[in-house]
């Protein structure tokens, strides 16, 4: 088994509440057994995997770390659709469009990037769960901007929407981030290196665009603060 499989057997049972005497008991084994399977000292057969999936209602694929859907919905890299790798690709709406795209796709590529390095598939997730939500909310504020699309078009209803749902939703993807980064650090595994000099080393071509969104959201919250101090003065 690899080593995804026994941190996610570790933290479903976290998530369900129960002990490992309790869990144990429901998968027909002992609690040192589980604690060897827990920690990756000892490999399961498959009708332990089976009775796990089945406790914890996930998929194979998941508890052995294949895919991020609970459920063994999978996606290949391949099949997806990859706009940023057409030559000579424009946009409607002009350069301005073109250059953000650029920028945010470059800086989101080595952001997934170091965190596949962890290894963690729960910070990969809650990452993704959170740019996911905030494509969404942009795509919902430009569709509702014609009167003339369909209201229905969204599950979420409106109400929900504009009460902050989605913001709610983003909160709770950084705290699962938050919990993910620190399962990692309490395993004592290396943070992969960020400084500038391996940034630069590591995404030569990438890097700059990071740089330049980290600089620009940078002067813009400090903006905001300086904005705000010269109303109290």
């Amino acid at each position: 088994m690899n080593e995804e499989f026994s941190r996610t057997l570790s933290l479903l049972r976290q998530e369900k509440g129960v002990s490992q005497r309790t869990a144990a008991s429901a998968l027909g084994i002992s609690q040192a057994l589980l604690s060897h399977y827990e920690n990756g000292i000892r490999e399961p057969g498959l009708p332990f995997v089976v009775k796990a999936c089945d406790y914890y209602g996930v998929s194979a694929d998941f508890l052995l770390g294949r895919t991020l859907s609970r459920d063994g919905t999978t996606i290949a890299p391949e099949e997806l659709y990859d706009l940023s790798s057409e030559k000579d690709n424009s946009m409607r709406g002009g350069v301005l469009a073109l250059l953000s795209k650029k920028l945010l796709v470059n800086s989101v590529g080595i952001l997934f990037d170091l965190l596949a390095k962890t290894g963690s598939r729960e910070a990969v997730k809650a990452a993704a769960n959170y740019l996911s939500t905030a494509v969404y909310t942009l795509y919902r504020r430009l569709y509702q901007a014609n009167p003339d699309n369909n209201p229905d078009f969204f599950s979420v209803p409106a109400r929900h929407f504009e009460a902050g749902l989605t913001d709610a939703d983003m909160k709770c993807a950084e705290a699962e981030l938050e919990d993910a980064l620190a399962v990692y650090r309490k395993e004592k595994r290396p943070m992969p290196d960020m400084s500038h000099e391996a940034l630069s080393r590591d995404y030569p071509v990438l890097y700059q665009s990071l740089y330049q969104l980290i600089h620009g959201a940078g002067e813009r919250v400090n903006g905001l603060i300086a904005c705000r101090r010269d109303r109290k003065s």
